[in-house]
């Protein structure tokens, strides 16, 4: 159910170069599961949508969420700003995220193999909490640009955990997929967030086994009204009529198999 309300900042602090790690309490995290993500409204009476960023964590007792993201403009600028104690309007929980219990069926020999690049990581970290206490095996192989491996620690609580960075200061030197390659990992099915061009590599990679994507993308109103994030699917939309998905409704996760991307 979506709603709009207000929460309180709990911490916030830099984990990286324009990276920022936010805790947010608020009720909305009872219903919060990985893969789905929040609208955080800025305090600029001119700005009428969100910014919909990706849940990274949901605390134990369901009382707050925890959201990582990069700065990349006046709205996420001024969330970098937001101090313990303050008020933070969010809408939400938004989206469909991972669905625990088809992975398990489908994870029964090798695992789920999580593959996360750059600002695609965070959301991540959930689903490896989430997959190991349904008791399923994970492997996470997380991308960064350098050696600046934020969560890159907290996935080891969850899973084996391998590294790429693109300088090659750390891990395998390349992409995901390369270090995917490099250590000879199997698996039983993927699921993954980041850059389209990785998403679209790893549904290549994939080939007849199960790849699950979450979809990157510029959203407005987060609720489907705008039709400002679709992509192409084989399903024709109801909404639509035409062959799309609304990605903040429908998604942003989807069977790779079902999106043209």
């Amino acid at each position: 159910m979506k709603s709009k309300t207000v929460g309180k900042v709990i911490s916030q602090k830099c984990l990286a170069p324009g990276i920022y790690d936010l805790e947010i309490e608020t009720k909305i995290a009872a219903e919060a599961k990985a893969g789905q993500f929040v609208g955080v409204y800025t305090k600029d009476a001119s700005t009428l949508l969100p910014r919909p960023i990706s849940i990274c964590g949901v605390s134990d007792d369901k009382k707050s969420l925890r959201l990582v993201y990069r700065v990349a403009g006046k709205g996420t600028g001024e969330f970098s700003g937001l101090k313990e104690g303050d008020d933070v309007t969010l809408l939400g929980v938004l989206g469909n995220g991972y669905d625990i219990e088809e992975l398990k069926k489908i994870a029964t020999s090798n695992g789920v193999l999580l593959l996360g690049g750059g600002i695609g990581v965070p959301p991540m970290l959930e689903l490896a909490k989430e997959l190991n206490a349904a008791g399923v095996k994970v492997i996470s192989v997380m991308g960064y640009r350098d050696d600046k491996t934020f969560l890159l620690d907290e996935f080891k609580k969850y899973s084996d955990t391998y590294v790429a960075s693109e300088d090659g200061s750390v891990g395998t030197k390349g992409n995901v997929l390369d270090a995917v390659k490099e250590n000879g990992i199997a698996f039983d099915c993927i699921c993954s967030c980041g850059p389209l061009p990785m998403l679209r590599a790893i549904k290549e990679f994939a080939g007849d086994k199960p790849a699950f994507i979450s979809l990157e993308e510029r959203m407005a109103c987060g609720v489907g009204a705008c039709l400002g994030c679709v992509v192409k699917t084989k399903e024709v939309d109801h909404h639509s009529h035409v062959n799309n998905a609304r990605i903040c409704t429908d998604g942003p996760v989807f069977a790779a198999s079902e999106v043209e991307i």
